[in-house]
């Protein structure tokens, strides 16, 4: 069950998969996605010290529960960017899911599809804008740049992405030199699959090249103004993805920022900051209802998802277990792993008397210290 290319041995399984929960799934799917792949995926930066934080910040805030709600039958659905979605629980743009899967991108499209969800695929996605967007049907979906220090390529693929239809770019701006990740140096690796977006439009293949390579051709500089030049340009929302403070949140706004998107790139880029959602709440407040905001960064349970909408954010994005689940089952195990979630969120929902998302946003946190 596995599709070797330039040596590289993808999966191309496409099974229904039992997830008992997110966390789960990535010892299984290490079997299966080879080691240099794995370790891409999987690691953070340096010690990984941040990336850890991501997960404890979650501790630090409870969710209270009301037991005389008078609800049943819980509502995940959220309108948000004017999309009407299933679910606030959406995907992050991950990198080169080719690593996981024949089908990479396109299996994750038409799972988060299928379930109603919202997709956002990378610039350095295995598969290409048009055919990411064409294996979702014509659901929503976001499209994130990685900004290049050559103004004619970002032209080419937001084109490119208006093109395939895409409801809004996600400029990321805390990638503009890469993390020092300790896992890709021991497994000397390099990407064995080209990126389709860099090989069309002429940025180097990806194949054969190192993370420091890829994220030469990248901006090393991003400002407030390119913010504003890229809303200009693309004439679609821009959301500005890897806010961690206040204060970039209201230079992105005041730029023209139609979404803030906090997010410390999963633990991947500065090791020693502070878990994301620990962040979340003080930017939130910051924005003020201006713009929505969507939060990733250690999200694996419902009740993470619950807190993530409580401390302020409209969409929350989960990224590596539904890549392991890409791995393990494809298009239908990427399903079954946002169904779960989905029903981890429900259940939560209903134990805290919360009807709707609205009521969600509305419910306050307990914060105690163990």
């Amino acid at each position: 069950m596995m599709t070797i290319v330039n040596g590289y041995e993808q999966s191309d399984r496409e099974e229904h998969i039992n997830v008992l929960n997110l966390e789960s799934l990535e010892a299984r799917a290490e079997k299966i996605i080879p080691k240099g792949g794995f370790g891409y995926i999987s690691g953070g930066s340096e010690d990984n010290w941040t990336l850890a934080q991501n997960r404890k910040a979650f501790t630090h805030k409870q969710v209270y529960p009301r037991a005389l709600a008078n609800i049943d039958q819980p509502d995940l659905s959220a309108n948000v960017f004017g999309l009407d979605l299933k679910t606030p629980v959406m995907m992050p743009p991950l990198a080169a899911q080719g690593l996981a899967h024949a089908k990479g991108e396109m299996d994750t499209a038409k799972a988060f599809a299928a379930e109603g969800a919202l997709m956002a695929q990378s610039t350095y996605s295995s598969a290409s804008i048009a055919d990411t967007a064409a294996a979702g049907n014509g659901a929503p979906q976001f499209f994130q740049l990685y900004m290049s220090k050559d103004w004619k390529f970002n032209e080419a693929v937001i084109d490119e992405a208006k093109k395939a239809g895409v409801k809004g770019i996600i400029l990321t701006v805390d990638a503009t030199v890469d993390g020092y990740r300790e896992a890709d140096i021991i497994n000397h690796f390099q990407f064995p699959i080209p990126m389709a977006n860099l090989e069309k439009f002429s940025q180097g293949a990806g194949k054969g090249q190192g993370i420091a390579e890829i994220y030469a051709a990248a901006a090393q500089k991003i400002s407030a103004d390119d913010v504003r030049r890229i809303a200009e340009y693309s004439d679609l929302p821009v959301i500005v993805k890897g806010i961690q403070t206040p204060e970039d949140a209201e230079l992105a706004i005041g730029a023209g920022a139609s979404g803030i998107y906090v997010s410390n790139h999963g633990g991947r880029q500065l090791n020693g900051g502070p878990g994301s959602f620990d962040t979340l709440s003080a930017i939130a407040q910051a924005v003020n209802g201006r713009v929505p905001v969507i939060f990733d960064s250690g999200v694996r349970r419902g009740s993470d998802v619950f807190k993530a909408l409580a401390a302020g954010a409209d969409l929350v994005a989960i990224g590596r277990p539904f890549v392991y689940a890409l791995a393990l089952g494809g298009a239908l195990g990427v399903q079954d792993a946002l169904q779960e979630i989905n029903h981890e969120f429900a259940t939560i929902m209903q134990l805290a008397g919360t009807k709707t998302i609205a009521d969600v946003k509305k419910a306050k946190l307990a914060d105690f210290n163990y």
